[in-house]
């Protein structure tokens, strides 16, 4: 049976250990949960909306991911100041990464949001981030803590578990959830863990972890990847 074809857009790297120049990447580990799953991973290049049909692209694929990343600009969710801590912001890569999202839930292609990816779809349906969630002894860098899943949602249906062990690095966080977003999940601390849409044409789910960090090894983190890439396969 041929492999769904699963879109996730590229990271911009100034630097790569194999190759001379700025390249275009996407993790490894990410790349390969969802191959595991049944899927065929394809890195998209991140061109700018305004001059490219960002539809167009996404409609011969049967799944889309957007991954981790670097931060958002904080103008694109309507704060005047950028705390010092922010990193990596790209204005083409928001942008790009911001029309994935919007298309995609339009589209009702089954979406897997990851991290970055669970920040571009809030911010994209008029939600905030807390820029940063408070120094080294508050953020999440580095982190594996239990994460409460709620009972009923795609996530839980997904993983199998109620709880989970959950990989994290990221020091931004949901501050106001966007249009329709439903939180699915949360950290003993109160950081929302898990956002969906409720009602929803398509399969969709957003992780504030890194679930490609121990798919390997953890069934409930590999289930995630097995159920997107079986509702790309059953949609097409």
């Amino acid at each position: 049976m041929t492999r769904p074809l699963i879109a996730i857009p590229a990271r911009f790297s100034a630097t790569t250990s194999a190759l001379r120049y700025a390249a275009e990447v996407n993790a490894r580990a990410l790349i390969e949960a969802v191959w595991r799953a049944g899927g065929e991973p394809a890195s998209i290049h991140p061109a700018d909306p305004a001059s490219d049909d960002v539809a167009a692209r996404l409609a011969r694929f049967d799944g889309v991911l957007l991954p981790g990343g670097g931060d958002l600009a904080p103008h694109r969710y309507g704060a005047v100041d950028t705390h010092d801590s922010v990193y990596d912001v790209d204005d083409l890569q928001d942008a790009f990464d911001l029309e994935v999202a919007r298309r995609t839930l339009h589209l009702g292609l089954p979406l897997l949001a990851v991290c970055r990816g669970l920040q571009v779809v809030n911010v994209a349906l008029g939600g905030t981030l807390e820029q940063d969630m408070g120094g080294p002894e508050c953020e999440h860098r580095h982190v594996v803590h239990p994460v409460a899943i709620q009972r009923g949602t795609v996530l839980e249906q997904a993983t199998g578990v109620g709880k989970t062990e959950a990989s994290c690095y990221h020091h931004q966080r949901v501050d106001r959830p966007g249009v329709g977003l439903a939180v699915t999940a949360r950290a003993a601390d109160g950081t929302v863990e898990g956002l969906e849409l409720p009602g929803v044409h398509g399969w969709f789910t957003a992780v504030q972890w890194h679930p490609e960090d121990t798919a390997h090894e953890d069934p409930a983190q590999q289930g995630l990847f097995d159920a997107f890439v079986r509702a790309a396969r059953d949609g097409r």
